[in-house]
């Protein structure tokens, strides 16, 4: 009677473990990003001055990797995409991808180099720009939960 109830427990882990990993997959499949060749759609809301200003920053230090307007590109992953809410990257995280480059984790693009031409003042007009673009493509603080 044991191993019949431990075969079923193993088959229902199984089924399980399927399930889940059909709803990743799903919801990665769902989700647009650079590297998946899909088109990233993105509204441009009615920049505040400082956003334009990071705009025209981005535009000429951070487009050529990760597209215009943060859609991300062949070179580097949008950063219009959820993974970079304030709540799951902080905007410290930029400063420092700036300052120090940042080791590749959430993308297969590789790492990403320092940018010592950008200074901090830069990267705060780069932030309002890349913040406000999120907010207008309905990206907001969510808390991160590991």
């Amino acid at each position: 009677m044991r191993k019949k109830w431990r075969t079923r427990a193993f088959y229902l882990a199984l089924l399980a473990a399927v399930l889940i990993s059909w709803g990743i997959y799903a919801w990665q499949s769902d989700t647009p990003s650079a590297n998946s060749g899909e088109a990233v759609t993105l509204v441009l809301p009615s920049f505040s001055k400082p956003a334009l200003a990071g705009q025209e920053i981005f535009t000429d230090n951070c487009a050529s990797c990760h597209g215009p307007n943060g859609s991300g590109s062949d070179q580097g992953p949008p950063l219009i995409h959820d993974i970079y809410n304030p709540g799951h990257h902080a905007d410290a995280a930029f400063y420092r991808a700036v300052q120090a480059g940042v080791r590749q984790h959430h993308w297969p693009f590789g790492n990403m180099p320092a940018q010592p031409k950008v200074s901090q003042d830069q990267v705060t007009a780069i932030l309002e720009f890349i913040r406000e673009l999120q907010e207008a493509n309905g990206i907001f603080y969510r808390e991160h939960h590991m």
